[in-house]
């Protein structure tokens, strides 16, 4: 008998262990809520925490969190794998509104054209033309939640990695007087879009030394374009990282310390 419990016990064990890591990470998501944005004939799936014991009379923070490429969907959920954990653990720390929209399958966060036959990956930066349908509707949710009195419009601030890191660059290009900082993680854009940041704007780049995706020359001339301009672009460059750079940069100590340390000036 006690050796058939232990037998049980042990198979169970390793059914706990065969479950995959994001599973795991998931179980504490529900504490952001599923939410639809509609406009006009279009809709973008989004989750959105809340502070702790929040109130809508005080006014909050704001982080918009861009996913990756493989995170794409529709289930309202793979948004969170990446960074959801992050925002949700510091919240005693740090709290703030945070949403996470999810891009569709078949869309993009920033306006590239993308050659992913070989690798790295080849981009061709279309900056001057419309932003996707997707990032059009990013911009009008983060128009409609700002106007909302609980949020600070002084404190909002945008962050993404990989795709996520590119919709980062061109929406601050887009919407140049709404965010107090930023940081792009291994993403990437057209240098030309630095000349629309504001005088002074901060941002924290990273990006892997060997990532084969999308290389860091991008995140390099980036850093040094809006410098150039005028702006104030942190760069952190991981020697032994390839493409999931955002593990160390979410594991950075001072990340949302160095986020919530600005305000835009009205």
């Amino acid at each position: 008998m006690k050796s058939r419990l232990l037998w049980l016990l042990a198979i169970i064990l390793l059914v706990l262990l065969m479950i995959p890591v994001s599973m795991h990470a998931q179980t504490g998501f529900h504490a952001y809520e599923k939410e639809v944005f509609i406009e006009d004939n279009d809709s973008l799936h989004y989750r959105i925490l809340y502070p702790p014991n929040f109130d809508r009379t005080k006014k909050n923070p704001l982080i918009l969190f861009l996913h990756g490429a493989g995170e794409r969907g529709d289930n309202n959920e793979s948004q969170l794998i990446n960074g959801g954990d992050l925002f949700l653990k510091k919240q005693d720390e740090f709290p703030a509104v945070v949403i996470f929209p999810q891009a569709p399958k078949e869309d993009y966060w920033a306006k590239v054209e993308v050659n992913r036959d070989t690798l790295p990956f080849q981009f061709d930066f279309k900056n001057e033309e419309e932003p996707t349908k997707a990032l059009h509707l990013v911009m009008a949710l983060l128009t409609s939640v700002t106007a909302e009195d609980y949020i600070d419009t002084r404190k909002v601030y945008v962050g993404g990695l990989s795709m996520g890191g590119m919709g980062t660059f061109e929406i601050i290009s887009r919407q140049p007087e709404t965010f107090a900082a930023a940081f792009a993680i291994c993403g990437g854009a057209d240098p030309a879009i630095a000349q629309k940041y504001p005088e002074g704007f901060n941002i924290w780049i990273f990006h892997g030394e060997k990532d084969d995706v999308v290389i860091p020359e991008y995140s390099k001339t980036m850093a040094r374009e809006i410098n150039s301009h005028g702006g104030n672009a942190k760069l952190s460059l991981y020697p032994n990282d390839n493409h999931n750079s955002w593990d160390s940069a979410f594991a950075e100590p001072y990340l949302l310390k160095w986020l919530f340390s600005h305000e835009r000036m009205d």
